[in-house]
């Protein structure tokens, strides 16, 4: 694994959060293709909106707590976009979830925040972790929620010609 040195403060903000996410993981990976040209590389990125406004990663633990609150009771939607660069050509997809939160007591959200799970994902969670108990629904895929749409992205690898393989 080759993390990306990109910016996701660097997206445009005038875009749609769908074309967000397609941006900067299109980003992500056509940098590290430069780096390893013969290898097929795979960028993802992940927001999570609400009222139309993009929560990326809390800045500090202040800001981890804002987004909470605002989630707080509410059904959110998180965005992924994922890019494939093969051959110099970058191919993108982007998937949505629908997640619900049930009201969340102040005091649950500074102890979760005092974890420090949730300082470095979009929208101050991680549904895999300890803010499963805030989960009360979801529609669409789970894995797109915790960061890679894996349906979507074995899709868009077999329109490029690979095949999924199950290893014993």
């Amino acid at each position: 694994m080759h993390p990306s040195s990109f910016d996701e403060e660097l997206v445009p903000k005038d875009l749609c959060p769908a074309d967000h996410v397609v941006y900067s993981a299109r980003r992500k990976a056509a940098e590290i293709s430069e780096k390893f040209p013969e290898a097929l590389v795979i960028g993802a990125d992940t927001i999570v909106v609400v009222d139309d406004r993009i929560l990326g990663k809390p800045r500090d633990p202040e800001d981890a707590i804002r987004m909470l609150r605002c989630l707080s009771g509410r059904t959110h939607q998180v965005y992924t976009g994922v890019a494939i660069a093969e051959d110099r050509v970058v191919h993108t997809a982007c998937e949505c979830t629908d997640v619900t939160f049930r009201e969340l007591p102040e005091e649950l959200i500074r102890r979760y925040v005092a974890t420090g799970e949730p300082m470095d994902k979009a929208g101050a969670y991680a549904i895999q972790g300890k803010a499963s108990l805030f989960v009360t629904g979801i529609r669409g895929c789970f894995f797109n929620v915790v960061g890679l749409p894996v349906y979507r992205l074995s899709i868009l690898l077999e329109e490029l010609g690979h095949e999924p393989t199950f290893a014993d």
